[in-house]
């Protein structure tokens, strides 16, 4: 299959040219995202491969499609509601018909907004992302901070949903919003150590170590 049919199936049910818009694929009686996000029946033959799709998702969250930024928000969503990602940490776009891997460069999501409510350990965070999907910190969307043995300050995330493997799908914490958890952190002895962090759901999230005052 040529570069231009790859994914003709994923980007005709999502209704048309993502970039441009269009009418919906004719025959779309159920809303797209319940049929491009249906689970395979035991009876269907798996999804067809097609290599390497023409999609890119920026690390700001920007989804491109032949490198052209895809401007419609309710597309971004319904290519979003059909993204995998694979043991080996590929992400894939896959309907019940085809599937093919794309590019994320860093996360494929954005924390964008966050809201709390409770105090202590009774609190709970809740966190936006740029395709509108709302998670609550807990045990099973933790945060998690990149290593920066790098030189360069650890990234935060927090975890959406599980892949099929060890990696699940991620969503970047913005700055803003990160420095909105910052600002309830609070001190917390953490295997010996004196952490700052943020309690959600009953769990303490720990944001760093709290810096020693002594000269």
């Amino acid at each position: 299959m040529g570069d231009d049919g790859k994914g003709a199936e994923i980007v005709g049910q999502a209704g048309g040219n993502p970039v441009t818009g269009g009418p919906p694929a004719a025959g779309l009686s159920a809303p797209p995202q319940a049929r491009l996000g249906s689970p395979r029946s035991s009876k269907r033959p798996p999804p067809a491969e097609c290599g390497d799709l023409p999609f890119v998702i920026k690390r700001d969250g920007t989804w491109l499609y032949k490198g052209t930024p895809i401007g419609r928000k309710e597309l971004v969503c319904l290519f979003a509601s059909v993204l995998r990602r694979e043991a080996d940490g590929s992400f894939w776009l896959e309907t019940p018909a085809e599937r093919g891997r794309i590019v994320v460069e860093d996360a494929p999501f954005v924390v964008v907004e966050m809201d709390w409510s409770g105090d202590d350990s009774e609190q709970i965070v809740t966190l936006r992302t740029n395709t509108d999907e709302i998670v609550s910190v807990d045990l099973d969307h933790p945060l998690r901070f990149s290593d920066a043995s790098g030189g360069g300050d650890p990234k935060p995330y927090v975890r959406l949903r599980p892949g099929n493997g060890a990696h699940p799908i991620e969503a970047r914490i913005s700055r803003p919003v990160f420095y909105e958890l910052v600002a309830l952190a609070e001190p917390q002895p953490v295997r010996g150590r004196m952490m700052l962090g943020v309690w959600s759901s009953g769990v303490f999230f720990p944001l760093g170590e709290m810096p020693n005052d002594e000269t």
